[in-house]
């Protein structure tokens, strides 16, 4: 019957260190996921950052890619009006350049 007067006192000691335990465990833990979460928004920063100057970087070069398509298509359109002139010619239907096939009318 001894072993029923020390289950008592044994139960009231292990809830107590088992608590103990538990309240050091979790202080430790809680501890490493707020610095955990301190330093994420750091990286979170520095991936808006990156994604800002990316964008930045993305929208110069979209510029100048439009600059060289605007200089390309000029290039084309002088090109275009050339051919057209010598076809003019060959056809024996010759337009002053710029006229784009309009007949120039005086008022």
């Amino acid at each position: 019957m001894s072993n029923r007067e020390g289950f008592t006192g044994g139960f009231i000691a292990g809830a107590a260190v088992g608590g103990l335990v538990g309240a050091v465990l979790g202080a430790v833990l809680s501890r490493r996921a707020a610095e955990a979460l301190l330093n994420e928004p750091s990286d979170a920063k520095t991936r808006k950052i990156r994604q800002r100057k990316g964008s930045q970087l993305e929208a110069e070069g979209m510029e100048v890619a439009r600059l060289s398509l605007e200089d390309k298509i000029a290039q084309l359109n002088q090109a275009i009006d050339d051919v057209r002139l010598q076809l003019g010619d060959v056809n024996g239907n010759a337009q002053a350049p710029g006229g784009e096939g309009s007949i120039a009318q005086d008022s």
